[in-house]
């Protein structure tokens, strides 16, 4: 526990993973099962499905009031629901030596702990993504699963109940799935601890409100260098999985999947046909623009277009970038 008598966790995600379910869930297990006081809430930005999600859970002893809702920066334990947010996001922001990070990724520990510049502290591994795909039911319960392995004091049994209870009247033939789901979630985390180096700190905590901007940093005039429907903006963090994969050999260049991407992901060439005249031909996909809805999957008439796990590396190997013409 913190100095005010908390044991805090922290869940990272992106919008449609059910992070903030997840968080609830974690509390009323906590409260209903264990008899702690007990407080869930989430924060996110524009609330649709690929933003970025954080859900804070607070747990106290029965006597301890809980008077504090502000953001957990100190967290015990982090849940990182979707690896890539690491490319953007500092999710290890605030941990002790040691916290234990729970991520979702097919990676060892010692190459997650490279990627996430972790110092020290115990790194959790489960395959939420992959067990929720064999399993057809979602990252959420696979990762509370091994959040419930990370918290020994919280019931996996009464989880089981909750999940029963919430599911069993509107969706019966869910509840078997969610709760192997949520068991192989318990059962397939891998864990490795790591010493804290000698001579070495904890990185210097820093307060999530912290601009990033100020009166010294800012560009002149205040100017926005990154707005959101600027060429710069990378939506690769928004996958939650799936992306689509190409197969030239079968495409008929109709156009079916321009059509319904809602972010301009597919790069053309106008080069002659094979009688001579002009037309446009589809090169690839920019995976840098690709959130994975798959739409284009659904729209192609040919299966030039199919959907698959997304692997590490594979965006940045097959993506075929746009070629705007800029202002020179």
């Amino acid at each position: 526990m913190n100095e005010l008598g908390f044991f805090e966790i922290r869940l990272e995600s992106i919008g449609g993973l059910g992070a903030n379910l997840a968080g609830k869930m974690l509390a009323e297990a906590g409260v209903m099962g264990v008899g702690l006081n007990g407080v869930s809430f989430s924060s996110y930005g524009s609330e649709k499905k690929g933003s970025a999600v954080k859900a804070h859970i607070r747990f106290c002893d029965i006597d301890t009031n809980i008077r504090d809702t502000s953001p957990i920066e100190r967290p015990h334990v982090v849940g990182v629901f979707h690896e890539q947010l690491a490319k953007t996001i500092n999710v290890i922001s605030g941990i002790y030596e040691d916290s234990t990070v729970l991520v979702n990724s097919t990676k060892s520990p010692d190459e997650l702990k490279d990627k996430l510049k972790m110092i020290g502290g115990t790194l959790a591994v489960v395959d939420a993504t992959g067990i929720a795909l064999e399993e057809k039911n979602r990252v959420n319960m696979a990762m509370l699963g091994g959040l419930f392995r990370l918290c020994e004091f919280l019931d996996p049994e009464f989880m089981k109940g909750v999940i029963r209870k919430s599911l069993e009247k509107k969706y019966p033939q869910a509840v078997a799935p969610a709760i192997r789901t949520f068991e192989r979630g318990y059962n397939e985390v891998q864990f490795k601890t790591f010493a804290l180096p000698e001579g070495q700190s904890m990185p210097a905590f820093t307060r999530h409100d912290t601009p990033v901007l100020g009166y010294e940093t800012q560009p002149i005039g205040g100017t926005i260098t990154n707005p959101g429907n600027s060429i710069l903006k990378d939506l690769s963090i928004s996958r939650a999985g799936m992306m689509p994969h190409f197969a030239d050999d079968k495409c008929i260049h109709c156009a079916a999947c321009d059509n319904v991407c809602p972010d301009f992901c597919f790069v053309w060439e106008e080069l002659p046909d094979k009688k001579g005249r002009s037309q446009m031909f589809l090169q690839g996909i920019d995976y840098q623009y690709c959130k994975g809805c798959l739409k284009c999957v659904q729209a192609c008439p040919t299966e030039a277009l199919s959907s698959a796990r997304e692997e590490d590396g594979y965006a940045e190997q097959h993506r075929v970038p746009h070629r705007f013409a800029l202002a020179q």
